[in-house]
């Protein structure tokens, strides 16, 4: 791939100055870096002037596409009256109320500034009102960067459940004796774990949709069962679905209803932005009136409630809850996922993409996919050199993992990409081990 004297020149920089050349854990692998300049829709230019489709889309926030004229004059007006004050301000108290008018478990609301910490406060909340300290998470669920949700995340190998693997040197023992984990999408070991450990058992929290694994029918009615059943608070990530599958997230899609769920990405409009919400009993621990009392729980932080942030959470809101909108999503994202699937047929190759609504994942087998061991046995090369090839022809996707799509994506944007596959998957088939090319 060749690159400008200036992009090689930043790419050297980023080398210099950044631990590893990035941000953290997205990393474009060498042959296709790049350092990203501007974003307009559906589209992202690098420094030396590439254009691409972009379905990474800053991981997620960007569902309305980069610089939507809503959000950016709603960013401008609330840059140029403030942008922060470390206390109330009117886009925050009405991003709140129209989050929790939307979501099903409503209630009360606490902000914060990643789906990291929404998460470890939804977790310390649940300690706090249940008087228990172990959680229950599902194997290949993310929940963030902090040490409850760092287990078993990526496991690569046979699990002992419910015993998780840490993912990250550095985390105390204690931290992971807090936590069980259980195989997404069997019910009968969530029950058996749950029943097993109800005495210490604090709350069992779920990616409704697992990365891009769809829960199977009855699955998240018998987590909501059993946890009812043994006083066990349900808490689900919404970071991702929230407002991406449905107006009501993942709880409207799926019909189920939580305790406590956490929301960034989308109501975030591109900015850092993440919230908790739900039964009212619960959130009330954090309230700081409480502190004199022994269950007080300490959620603060000192962008929370960012009015810039919230004024861009609502401008995409304002969009979201537009007559059309979600059908208009799930039709593009069906087209695109026929299409690619299509494509893999046509050359005979092991190749499926699962998930739901706006939230696709190519796979190279044809085996089906119900959790995170059955992901294993997917051939992960190949989905990685797909990425690379699909950059390679100027559609940006994270090689192996999710293609976000968004509003902005239009036909066009569908039959580039599925031309680039077509070529992608081309080069991948060359690339295939015997006996991995065909069915």
């Amino acid at each position: 791939m060749e690159r400008t004297a200036l992009q090689q020149s930043l790419i050297e920089l980023s080398e210099r100055v950044l631990v590893g050349g990035c941000f953290g854990m997205f990393r474009l692998p060498d042959e296709v870096a790049a350092v990203f300049h501007r974003g307009e829709g559906s589209r992202i230019w690098d420094v030396a002037g590439k254009e691409y489709v972009d379905y990474v889309l800053g991981s997620g926030p960007l569902i309305l596409g980069h610089a939507h004229p809503a959000v950016v004059a709603a960013v401008r007006e609330q840059a140029g009256l403030g942008s922060t004050f470390y206390g109330l301000n009117e886009p925050a108290l009405h991003l709140a109320r129209r989050v929790t008018e939307a979501v099903p478990c409503g209630g009360l609301l606490r902000y914060g500034s990643s789906g990291t910490e929404g998460t470890f406060t939804a977790l310390r909340l649940s300690r706090a009102f249940t008087g228990r300290e172990k959680v229950l998470k599902f194997e290949g669920g993310w929940h963030g960067a902090h040490d409850y949700a760092m287990q078993s995340a990526a496991p690569s190998g046979p699990a002992e459940y419910p015993t998780p693997v840490p993912d990250s040197s550095g985390i105390p023992g204690a931290a992971s004796r807090t936590v069980l984990v259980s195989p997404f999408n069997d019910p009968a070991a969530a029950e058996r774990i749950v029943a097993e450990h109800a005495r210490d058992l604090a709350a069992v929290i779920v990616e409704p949709l697992q990365r891009a694994l769809r829960p199977e029918p009855g699955f998240l009615d018998r987590l909501r069962e059993v946890t009812r059943t043994h006083g066990v608070l349900l808490v689900f990530d919404e970071i991702v679905t929230g407002f991406r599958l449905a107006w009501g997230g993942a709880q409207e899609r799926y019909g189920v209803v939580p305790d406590l769920a956490v929301y960034g990405k989308t109501i975030s409009g591109g900015y850092p932005l993440a919230a908790v919400c739900g039964r009212e009993e619960v959130m009330a621990l954090a309230d700081p009136r409480r502190r004199a009392e022994g269950d007080y729980v300490f959620a603060s932080g000192t962008m929370n409630g960012n009015p810039v942030g919230c004024a861009a959470g609502l401008a995409t809101l304002d969009e979201l809850e537009k007559e059309g909108v979600y059908p208009r999503l799930h039709e593009t994202s069906d087209r695109l996922r026929q299409g690619l699937e299509e494509n893999g047929r046509r050359l005979g190759l092991p190749f499926q993409v699962i998930g739901d609504g706006p939230v696709l994942q190519p796979v190279f087998t044809e085996a089906p996919i119900r959790n995170h061991a059955d992901g294993l046995q997917a051939d992960a090369d190949a989905a990685r050199r797909f990425g690379v090839e699909m950059i390679r022809r100027g559609v940006l996707v994270t090689p192996g993992g999710k293609l976000y799509l968004s509003l902005v994506h239009t036909a066009g944007d569908v039959d580039r990409t599925l031309e680039a596959a077509e070529d992608s998957l081309q080069v991948v088939k060359g690339t295939l081990r015997p006996g991995k090319a065909g069915s």
